[in-house]
């Protein structure tokens, strides 16, 4: 070989060697063992520790948040010798965290997702009526250190030394303290043992031993019609009460005595009901009260009451009467009332709050109805309610069935006096179809329209026609699909 092919190999050997050792590690670490998540007392702070990745390339951790499967990044430790961390907020106080790790190499390969552990959170109740405490608490993991049991600590008014107040064992999540003294605070702490002498504590919970808080005002907002002609309800309450139990009463007469008919617990600030077995023909009173532990009403609501409208009709006239909303703790603005003439429900007019009997003139609405039946329902609406929850109320629906009526003149005069110059059917709907033709006595059609707002003015063709007696035959489909035929006579008068 000479020289010059000597040197050529030899470089190509060198750039091939330069390239493979260039490539980048992509060696995955493996996952570290998450040990321990515990809150620290009495800061508040949480403290997780876990085992060094037994990667030999490791050049720190990642700590992980974790929640809903994903893990959110709280912070890097670039030291492959650490091996745990405080994660410092107010969080762990209000909820359980959970935290995860992963080891990180020099080439920034980060690795699988460690097991996932969480603070223990605890909370306590009061029962002032039967004088228990109950502290409860969610279970802490119990892989890779099993739990042993779990002991409550607590503190009286602040203090910082804390005595045991009992132990459970570790398929038990809660606590019954039987006695205790009022006005006075307790603080408690959980601690679980796990196998090998570690420990996990949870948040500090306190209380004050007190009894509870009742709301000062629950206001009944509305007692409305649903779209399933049920009456739904809605009370607001109060957001400073301490009190979660609620009984919501009714009665059909003013005079009649409440009943209740329906019990709630849990509940804070808003309470929506829909009494499914009332009878909406009829006027229903509802008042919501609050009960304290003791079971006894401690705050009552004003009394909320449906709106039942009535209707009456003749020809020309549709007369609607309701009973007057009961009995918001603002004032009653107005009522609106609301009519469907065939294409929904719209705004039609405003009515005095005094008012609860309302007329209407059929042959102003006749025209707009596209459907068999005219329906109507009456909102009733307040102001000024000084818990700014201004209400409204719906009716209950009611229809009457459009007036399919038709009318036709037997004389008119068309000598441009502007009286009675021309000749048309009237009805008393809009028709869907309409076919109108007038002939003479030899049977001759001298008008015909599809129009049914289109006039006869006693002309063909332009030609004014005699003084005579003439026939006509009229089909019109309705509104309602009904089918009408008619005929008669019209006569032309001169004078």
């Amino acid at each position: 070989m000479n020289l010059h092919l000597f040197y050529i190999v030899l470089t190509f050997q060198i750039l091939f060697s330069v390239h493979l050792y260039s490539q980048p590690d992509q060696n995955v670490p493996v996952s570290p063992l998450l040990n321990l998540v515990t809150i620290n007392q009495p800061e508040g702070s949480v403290g997780i520790t876990w085992s060094l990745s037994s990667s030999p390339d490791v050049s720190g951790y990642v700590v992980y948040s974790y929640q809903n499967g994903e893990g959110y990044a709280l912070d890097t430790i670039h030291d492959p010798s650490v091996t745990s961390y405080v994660r410092h907020g107010t969080g762990s106080s209000y909820f359980s965290e959970s935290f995860v790790v992963a080891a990180l190499d020099s080439s920034g390969n980060i690795s699988p997702l460690s097991n996932e552990l969480h603070t223990i959170f605890a909370k306590v109740d009061l029962d002032s009526c039967n004088k228990k405490i109950r502290i409860s608490w969610n279970s802490y993991s119990s892989v890779p250190k099993p739990v042993t049991d779990y002991t409550v600590l607590f503190s009286v008014n602040g203090g910082s030394s804390y005595s045991v107040a009992g132990k459970v064992t570790a398929d038990k999540n809660d606590l019954i303290i039987n006695d205790f003294t009022t006005n006075v605070q307790y603080c408690f702490i959980v601690r679980a043992s796990l196998e090998g002498g570690f420990t996990s504590s949870s948040n500090k919970a306190s209380i004050l031993t007190k009894m509870q808080t009742p709301p000062r005002w629950i206001n009944a907002d509305y007692a409305t019609i649903s779209s399933d002609n049920a009456v739904s309800l809605s009370f607001t309450i109060d957001p400073l009460s301490e009190i979660g139990s609620y009984v919501l009463e009714r009665k059909n007469n003013i005079s009649d005595t409440f009943r209740q008919i329906a019990q709630f617990t849990s509940v804070h600030e808003s309470l929506l009901y829909t009494d499914k077995e009332a009878d909406t023909s009829k006027v229903n009173f509802y008042r919501l009260s609050a009960k304290n532990n003791c079971s006894n009403p401690v705050t009552l609501s004003n009394i909320a009451s449906n709106i039942v409208l009535s209707l009456k009709q003749n020809e020309s006239d549709i007369r609607l009467t309701w009973n007057s909303y009961r009995q918001w703790v603002g004032t009653l603005n107005s009522y609106i009332l609301f009519i469907n003439t065939g294409d929904g429900f719209k705004e039609k007019l405003s009515v005095d709050p005094q008012d609860t009997v309302l007329n209407i003139n059929y042959p102003d609405i006749m025209y707009e109805i596209s459907g068999s039946e005219v329906c109507f329902f009456i909102k009733a609406v307040e102001s000024g309610n000084p818990y700014g929850i201004n209400g409204e109320s719906r009716s209950s629906q009611i229809c009457t069935p459009a007036i399919e009526k038709i009318s036709v003149p037997n004389v008119f005069t068309p000598d441009k006096d502007l009286i009675n110059d021309y000749f048309r059917p009237v009805l008393s709907f809009t028709p869907v179809r309409y076919h109108l033709i007038i002939a003479n006595r030899q049977g001759r059609t001298v008008f015909e329209t599809k129009n049914y707002n289109e006039e006869w003015d006693g002309t063909q063709n332009g030609n004014a026609l005699p003084q005579e007696v003439y026939l006509w035959f009229l089909k019109v489909t309705s509104p309602s699909g009904s089918s009408i035929s008619r005929t008669g006579t019209v006569t032309i008068i001169k004078k």
